[in-house]
């Protein structure tokens, strides 16, 4: 399974280590202790990742360039025998790709995962840390 540091999950959803350790408090986002630390299991970051990307009031920036690379979280996977459509929720966006399956099998790509998107023009290219 795959966990996360409390750091590392606040880059994921864009939001600072206290407000990671507040959500964790108030029984918002479950932990798991590893090697004697508190970790965040990749599927319930995912989860509330996915949450949070659901909420329309979450600040949108309007800073853009031609290439952005957007570090995330696997929220979905979907494969058939020649495509899979992954979804992933990077900081207040939620993005998807469509990629061979072979390539998504080939990255580990499963929710919970982190991964980082990269975006140009109309593709996505999915990428892993």
């Amino acid at each position: 399974m795959t966990t996360y540091r409390i750091a590392e999950a606040a880059e994921v959803l864009g939001v600072s280590d206290d407000t990671v350790r507040r959500w964790i408090e108030s029984g918002r986002l479950a932990t798991t202790t590893e090697a004697g630390r508190g970790a965040v299991p990749g599927t319930a970051l995912a989860q509330l990742a996915t949450a949070l990307a659901d909420q329309p009031d979450v600040p949108r920036s309007a800073a853009v360039s031609a290439r952005n690379r957007l570090p995330g979280i696997v929220t979905r996977v979907v494969k058939d025998t020649v495509m899979a459509q992954v979804e992933l929720v990077c900081g207040p966006y939620r993005l998807v790709s469509l990629m061979s399956t072979e390539a998504a099998e080939e990255l580990g790509l499963e929710p919970g995962v982190r991964a980082i998107a990269s975006v140009k023009s109309t593709n996505v290219v999915v990428e892993r840390p």
